[in-house]
């Protein structure tokens, strides 16, 4: 798929103030926020999961102009819990996967193989993940991928996400916590406060 610019014009919730803002292809906006503030419903909406207020455009292609399944083709959200609906977890691949990625993110070819009920938890994430972008798509929605890795593992996920982010040109909205990797991997930092989105330009989260 071509490379977009992912435009929020106006985007409000009811945990969210409307706001404007534009990823542009190949660029991440990392966006914090306390528990509970509407971060994972801010994707949400974006991936036409959720009702909201405003628009949402890939340039000029609006989101209430496609059917939902065709706009989460291109808009591709990963949940911080993937959900599995077969006991082993190639069936959720596409039948042409390869198994790109695995030796990446530290998983032994065989992944491709196990039954789900054998993964951990950081596993589940890291597949779930692989499983997202296995399927061609334009703008990616990530709901702290990182959250159940250690520090070895999350810095393969980081440097396998941003090769293919810059690769691919995908505007990215990365949903994150932790103030270290949103200064490794953001080029524009907001955070969620009182209900408004707040531009980051100090270095503090």
């Amino acid at each position: 798929m071509p490379p977009v610019t992912l435009h929020l014009k106006q985007l409000s919730n009811e945990l969210i103030q409307p706001f404007d803002l534009s990823i542009e292809p190949g660029r991440i906006c990392c966006i914090s926020g306390a528990s509970g503030s509407g971060k994972s419903r801010l994707l949400r909406a974006v991936a036409d999961l959720e009702p909201h207020s405003g628009d949402v455009l890939l340039d000029d292609q609006e989101q209430q102009q496609l059917p939902a399944d065709q706009w989460r083709q291109r808009v591709r959200l990963v949940p911080a819990e993937s959900q599995w609906w077969s006991e082993r977890v190639g069936d959720h691949f596409p039948a042409e996967y390869n198994g790109e990625g695995l030796e990446a993110l530290g998983l032994p070819a065989e992944a491709h193989g196990w039954d789900v009920m054998r993964l951990s938890s950081g596993e589940k994430q890291r597949l779930g993940l692989l499983r997202a972008l296995s399927i061609p798509l334009q703008v990616l929605l990530l709901d702290e991928p990182c959250a159940n890795l250690d520090p070895e593992t999350t810095q393969r996920v980081e440097a396998m996400l941003l090769e293919r982010i810059q690769a691919e040109g995908w505007p990215v909205l990365w949903v994150a916590h932790d103030a270290a990797q949103i200064q490794r991997v953001a080029d524009y930092r907001f955070q969620i406060r009182h209900k408004r989105l707040v531009e980051v330009t100090d270095g503090r989260d």
